[in-house]
């Protein structure tokens, strides 16, 4: 059942372009929507300004949660993943590169990349979150038991 659960968690990451992201400061919940990659190991990945307040928040708490959601119409059997984890902006110039590999040509492309990270007023920089916990809500594969979680 592990590795059933570990394999639609990793399809559907695959599948996935857009997660919401939710970060916390002072108490206060926010949810914003990323692009995003991921890996073998389930990390994924986003690319955003610096000057935006969820990343501004994660330089003080680098907790999150998260979804991401296929789509879907109301008639559909109802599929989602859920996550909890931590963030943490890339600094080290193997994992910016290995999140650049994983996001270019999936989201932008390199020049475009180059653009958003060398921007005078947002520059933008690449985070990796690492999922502590999974929830994957999938009528269409559990029809009886559709919530499941799944610790990486």
């Amino acid at each position: 059942m592990e590795e059933k659960l570990r394999s639609l968690i990793s399809d559907y990451l695959e599948e996935a372009q857009l997660m919401q992201v939710c970060t916390v400061a002072g108490g206060n919940p926010w949810a914003c929507s990323v692009w995003q990659a991921a890996d073998e190991d389930l990390n994924t990945y986003f690319f955003s300004s610096i000057t935006r307040r969820h990343s501004k928040e994660l330089e003080s708490d680098s907790r999150v949660a998260g979804a991401l959601a296929l789509p879907q119409t109301p008639a559909d059997p109802p599929r989602g993943l859920q996550f909890e984890g931590t963030a943490q902006m890339l600094t080290e110039a193997s994992e910016i590169e290995k999140a650049r590999n994983l996001y270019e040509n999936r989201i932008f492309d390199g020049e475009t990349i180059d653009t958003f990270i060398n921007h005078s007023e947002r520059p933008h920089r690449f985070y990796r979150i690492t999922p502590k916990r999974f929830v994957l809500f999938d009528v269409v594969n559990f029809p009886e038991d559709p919530r499941k979680e799944y610790l990486p």
